[in-house]
């Protein structure tokens, strides 16, 4: 039986590494793309290959939406040199970055390098490897519990989540006759060091999020890996066009 391939923006942490290795420990095969950390990049590889899974990792910046044409190509290339495949399975939109700025000091260089890494992005280059992705295939774009809840100064951010939250819908309603379900999985509070690691490694801003959670603790990135891992299970193939929150309960 032929393997399935996951294709993870923003795999070299945090989120987009939990993901990679829930879903290798399930024998589907990985291809990550990293910012600015190689080293890290490469060590990811080395973890999934222990679990017995392929991996390869490339380079991408996705708010230089003008380098996915030749990014595709990249992808066709090694899907066809160390995949033999001439198509991946499951698309995941992952990579980001975090921005706190109230709405009344906002700068337009922060609005528009959050639109186009969290918009502009995943739009194009969901558009850009659509003809390499399998019929039947999913995609998960990654947003906030933050589109739900309000905090002062994520309005940005929260923005352009948001917006991916609709398009999500268009793309499950414009697929759907590819058999490519789409869904949105929104994570609440997390600890990883997004957003310089402030829930990570402040305690008070820690607890307020615990108390404030169903389940009394704020999220680990095992919480979402696990969470996409069963979205892109064989189990999940017929939901399609939902926001699923993955927030152990938070602010209900």
């Amino acid at each position: 039986m032929t393997r399935k391939i996951a294709l993870i923006t923003g795999a070299s942490r945090g989120l987009g590494k939990s993901a990679a290795l829930h879903l290798a420990a399930q024998g589907v095969d990985i291809i990550g793309t990293y910012n600015s950390r190689a080293d890290e990049a490469q060590a990811l590889v080395a973890q999934i290959e222990s679990l017995g899974a392929r991996a390869a990792m490339l380079q991408l910046d996705v708010s230089q939406s003008e380098r996915f044409s030749a990014f595709g190509d990249e992808i066709a290339q090694l899907l066809h040199k160390h995949f033999d495949q001439p198509h991946f399975d499951f698309l995941i939109n992952n990579a980001g970055v975090g921005s706190y700025a109230s709405f009344a000091e906002t700068t337009v260089e922060q609005f528009d390098l959050l639109m186009n890494i969290h918009l502009k992005g995943p739009f194009f280059l969901t558009q850009t490897l659509l003809p390499l992705l399998n019929d039947g295939g999913r995609i998960i774009n990654i947003s906030t519990g933050l589109t739900r809840f309000s905090l002062p100064g994520y309005g940005a951010y929260a923005a352009m989540k948001g917006a991916m939250e609709v398009l999500t819908r268009y793309q499950a309603k414009e697929l759907g006759a590819r058999g490519i379900a789409v869904n949105t999985l929104a994570p609440g509070a997390i600890e990883t060091d997004f957003g310089g690691g402030t829930l990570r490694d402040n305690a008070v801003v820690n607890q307020m999020v615990a108390s404030n959670t169903a389940l009394g603790r704020t999220g680990k990135p095992d919480d979402i890996g696990a969470a996409i891992a069963l979205l892109l299970s064989p189990g999940g193939q017929w939901i399609n066009g939902q926001r699923v929150e993955a927030s152990g309960g938070m602010f209900l």
